[in-house]
């Protein structure tokens, strides 16, 4: 209690002698040179004084360097805060350029997979596509090799037909998957005639036997004279001649041995597809000659190509 007393005169004295004011020491003189006397309580007040003005001091420069100790936290938070919208601002940017990074992805991935399944699917239109060709072309080759062997056999059952006819006045050969039964004018026709002789019918009733046993065989018939110039009331030239030949073994094999007219083709060549050379007796004889080709139907050829 007496020590709150003693606070309570401190402060008293403190506010009557105004804080921190100059104070004369006991002993000293006043300016007009009166001595100063203080009591022992007055001497314990100003020594308090002062060291609460020291004190006071004291915090007055500790209060300063803590408000510059604040004004650098406040400027390094302001510091640090533009810092963090920096960092915002550029992580949002970053975020933004990974969005549009994954959606510019998910487009190429989604391009590249429509791409891969047109690519897929026009892969499999191709192999489609190419597995039928196959099957066509196995199916071609099946039915040329049923064609050849046809010919084969046509080309044995003629030559064992027409074994009592000379090599001069018939052959038989297999050209380009056909057969080829070339009969001289010796044996067909006389010189500048297109009738047929009775020898050469026998040989075209042979052949009719042969053709009517096989109706899958087309029948062209080609006639062919030598380069010797022709002119005759009934022929202009050798290539009219030459029809009026293979004309009048087509009416023989459809009117006297039943061959059907639809199997049937007629055609002059002339002398200009001669088989020997003209130039000599034996070439132009070689020369002379009606060819009647012989071809199995390529109906069923023609429509594996069409398909």
């Amino acid at each position: 209690m007496k020590r709150k007393n003693l606070f309570g005169f401190v402060i008293a004295v403190i506010m009557i002698l105004s804080s921190c004011a100059p104070v004369y020491r006991c002993g000293e003189t006043r300016p007009d040179k009166t001595p100063i006397y203080w009591s022992k309580n007055l001497r314990l007040v100003v020594r308090e004084r002062d060291r609460l003005c020291q004190d006071l001091a004291v915090e007055e420069k500790e209060n300063a360097e803590l408000k510059a100790d604040l004004d650098d936290a406040n400027n390094k938070i302001t510091e640090l805060s533009g810092e963090k919208e920096n960092l915002i601002s550029r992580l949002n940017n970053l975020q933004l350029n990974y969005d549009n990074l994954i959606n510019e992805s998910l487009s190429q991935t989604d391009r590249l997979n429509k791409a891969l399944s047109d690519k897929s699917d026009e892969l499999n239109v191709k192999e489609r596509l190419l597995a039928e060709r196959e099957r066509a072309l196995a199916e071609m080759s099946r039915t040329i090799a049923r064609q050849d062997s046809i010919t084969e056999r046509l080309n044995s059952i003629l030559r064992n037909a027409l074994l009592g006819f000379n090599s001069d006045e018939l052959s038989v050969e297999v050209r380009n998957g056909k057969v080829y039964v070339s009969m001289s004018d010796k044996l067909l026709f006389k010189s500048g005639s297109a009738t047929v002789e009775a020898k050469g019918k026998d040989a075209l009733k042979v052949l009719a036997d042969v053709l009517d046993k096989n109706q899958d065989i087309d029948i062209l018939i080609e006639g062919h004279t030598d380069n010797v110039p022709i002119k005759t009331s009934v022929y202009k030239d050798n290539w009219d001649l030459s029809v009026a030949r293979a004309t009048s073994i087509i009416r023989i094999l459809s009117t006297e041995y039943s061959i059907a007219p639809t199997r049937l083709t007629a055609s002059g060549r002339g002398e200009f597809f001669p088989k020997d050379n003209n130039k000599t007796e034996a070439g132009r004889a070689r020369n002379r000659r009606t060819e009647i080709i012989l071809s199995p139907k390529l109906e069923e050829i023609m429509q594996l190509l069409k398909s």
